[in-house]
């Protein structure tokens, strides 16, 4: 028979109540900040690659289906002639333009496929030429520009002032920022402002809606227009098919380097994204995410520019962000 013992039971630490003091004790684990999970999955959805297998399947699917449409078009243009010769003949001509239509449609994307190729080739031929410090390169990489922006009218000014100062210029560092100041200044501002739009955008929908995916289908089309419209802007217009291959591009690349993933240094350095995070997590998200925006569009510029960063600064997601949401969330 066991005896029971009355009082209290000590039960034995690792540490004497004495050693446990607030200079002792483990730290209060934080909350996670906002991580901008809406623009981390858009960017794992347009950076995603498909398998050998999944292209396979999808183009052996449009084939047949391609082919059945064709024998179904045929059988119903027949059959109709059959039955009413004028019917017929309708038919067979809509069809005819339709198929025309789809032929414009493809000339299109070839098209631009053709101009985000050649401005991938003046921005090859511009690192070569500030690599090797080759004069001639330069001037043919400027001849190009200048083809190139032959038929824009807001570039007229500075197209006037390079050619009057190009012939000062003795080294292909000099000349190539001669042709950045005068010729790509307006062009930067255009896409500037293509950025400061799309981050307050996705910004203001991750705050204020609330619906589940919403924010990650705001996010994916306004990101996929901003990067249409900044290769616009340097001259690189695009059909569906070639935006979405430039999407791809820019966001494989900020994947591969991290860009995507949120720092210390960009949320330290928000205007009023601590605070916000605090007073709301969505708000917080909402800032980060247009932080995040902000770095696409600065890719996408350097995808897109003709020239590389060589005496203009390249723009800071900070300032992007600060000037987007002034007054939106209030200032930091």
């Amino acid at each position: 028979m066991s005896k029971k013992t009355s009082g209290p039971v000590l039960i034995d630490l690792d540490q004497t109540p004495a050693e446990i003091t607030p200079a002792t004790a483990p730290p209060v684990p934080e909350a996670t900040g906002p991580q901008g999970q809406t623009m981390q999955a858009v960017a794992k959805l347009a950076a995603g690659k498909p398998s050998n297998l999944s292209r396979w399947f999808w183009a052996l699917l449009l084939a047949l289906a391609g082919f059945a449409l064709s024998v179904a078009a045929w059988d119903f243009v027949t059959g109709m002639i059959a039955r009413n010769q004028y019917l017929g003949y309708l038919a067979l001509g809509l069809i005819t333009l339709l198929i025309t239509v789809l032929a414009v449609m493809a000339l299109r994307e070839a098209l631009g496929f053709a101009r985000l190729k050649r401005l991938d080739r003046v921005h090859q031929g511009a690192q070569a030429a500030l690599a090797l410090n080759d004069l001639v390169a330069a001037r043919k990489v400027t001849d190009q520009l200048m083809a190139l922006y032959a038929a824009r009218p807001e570039l007229d000014w500075g197209r006037a002032n390079f050619k009057e100062r190009k012939a000062d210029m003795f080294d292909a560092d000099g000349l190539l920022a001669l042709a950045e100041a005068e010729l790509l200044a307006p062009l930067d501002a255009s896409a500037i402002k293509e950025i400061e739009a799309a981050s307050r955008q996705v910004a203001t929908v991750t705050a204020i809606v609330p619906l589940a995916l919403a924010d990650v289908f705001v996010a994916l089309t306004a990101n996929l227009r901003m990067i249409r419209r900044i290769a616009d802007s340097y001259g690189g217009r695009s059909g569906a098919l070639g935006n979405w291959r430039l999407t791809r591009s820019v966001f494989t690349h900020l994947v591969a380097t991290g860009a995507v993933a949120v720092g210390d240094d960009l949320i330290g350095t928000l205007a009023g994204g601590g605070v916000m995070a605090k007073i709301s997590r969505r708000f917080g998200e909402g800032v980060i995410n247009g932080a995040l925006t902000a770095r696409v569009g600065v890719a996408a510029m350097e995808v897109c520019r003709p020239l590389p960063f060589i005496v203009t600064k390249k723009p800071s997601v900070t300032g992007l962000v600060k000037r987007a949401l002034a007054g939106l969330f209030g200032r930091g």
